[in-house]
């Protein structure tokens, strides 16, 4: 698990979403993706879909019936392509604000950050443990990384899972 690629991929959509693109590509990676279905889950992100260089077509990102009842496919993933493929993620707006305002890391790559449920909890209740200072902000979000997945602190409380810390959203 890279957290260099990691914190590429949070300045990336943190500049993406202050420029209003709706519509931007990241590496495919497995930490990648959980980390972006975690996003969409949380409501940060319209859609996630993966795809080659190119952007999928319209319709499925956004789940319509294709037009003229053209099927464009997905390219699937070969050998010879796999190295190349990326994350189309669809950024959210909102009363034309961005969803995501800022995404920092937590953990970086010279200094991981794990906490067990208590820790967790007491970020979530918005008071400092450790290095980390707690969930203050209205709609703001820490995910984790446990063994179970990418998760947000709540739902790691809530199921009594510790893990590393990622990066804070909001």
């Amino acid at each position: 698990m890279s957290l260099v690629l990691l914190a590429n991929i949070c300045s990336h959509l943190q500049n993406a979403s202050k420029a209003r693109l709706g519509l931007t590509s990241i590496p495919s990676t497995i930490l990648h993706l959980r980390l972006a279905l975690a996003l969409q889950n949380a409501g940060f992100l319209s859609t996630v879909v993966r795809g080659g260089q190119a952007p999928p077509p319209p319709h499925l990102l956004l789940n319509h019936p294709a037009p003229n009842n053209e099927a464009a496919e997905i390219e699937p993933v070969t050998q010879e392509n796999v190295a190349s493929r990326r994350l189309w993620l669809g950024m959210k707006y909102w009363n034309s604000e961005p969803v995501i305002e800022k995404m920092q890391m937590v953990s970086k790559p010279t200094r991981r950050i794990w906490m067990d449920t208590e820790g967790l909890s007491t970020l979530v209740l918005g008071r400092q443990s450790g290095y980390v200072k707690g969930l203050r902000r209205p709609g703001e979000c820490l995910f984790v990384t446990t063994d179970k997945g990418v998760m947000e602190a709540r739902e790691c409380v809530e199921k009594k899972i510790g893990g590393m810390l990622l990066c804070r959203v909001y």
